[in-house]
């Protein structure tokens, strides 16, 4: 439960991410590296003294990581233990903080309304069996991107989702 487990679950989250895309289907829009031109906007907007280009897609990578760090990873993941950080950070990025929490939640059997307060920090506390909670959360979100009525996306997703899965496990057992 430290914060060590950042880099390794942004280099997972980048690699999926992928580089630039601008797809009009994807309600994201014009985006690079996961993070979207409205995102980078506002990082840009909070960072004048940076003189930041304009275009997402020339976003320097020390500021898309920033992003990442302050915006998808704090201020949670880094109480979580490790495998469990890294699928709560990946679906923070994929799906929005709030349904990162949501699942968890779910994965914790706790009443889920994507807000962190004091029963879901109690309940994160008394994970005992992070594998466990892994398998549940996985399972959560796979019924949510298939509740989500996107067909285009599904397969992706779904890859996606037993990528992530995988790779926590592997945190777990110390192989990532």
């Amino acid at each position: 439960m430290t914060e060590t487990n950042f880099a390794q679950s942004l280099k997972y989250v980048l690699l999926d991410e992928g580089g630039n895309d601008d797809d009009p289907q994807d309600h994201g829009g014009r985006t690079s590296r996961g993070i979207t031109q409205r995102e980078w906007d506002a990082w840009r907007a909070a960072h004048l003294e940076l003189n930041l280009p304009s275009d997402v897609w020339n976003a320097p990578q020390d500021q898309i990581e920033a992003i990442y760090h302050e915006q998808y990873w704090l201020p949670h993941c880094p109480g979580l233990p490790t495998g469990v950080d890294y699928m709560v950070f990946d679906l923070n990025v994929n799906g929005g903080q709030g349904r990162g929490t949501k699942e968890l939640q779910i994965a914790l059997g706790i009443p889920a309304d994507g807000k962190w307060g004091s029963q879901t920090e109690a309940a994160e506390e008394a994970i005992t069996d992070p594998k466990e909670v892994i398998l549940r959360y996985t399972a959560a979100k796979r019924a949510w991107y298939q509740g989500l009525g996107q067909p285009r996306f599904l397969r992706g997703w779904l890859n996606r989702t037993n990528n992530v899965n995988a790779r926590a496990l592997a945190m777990v057992g110390g192989q990532a």
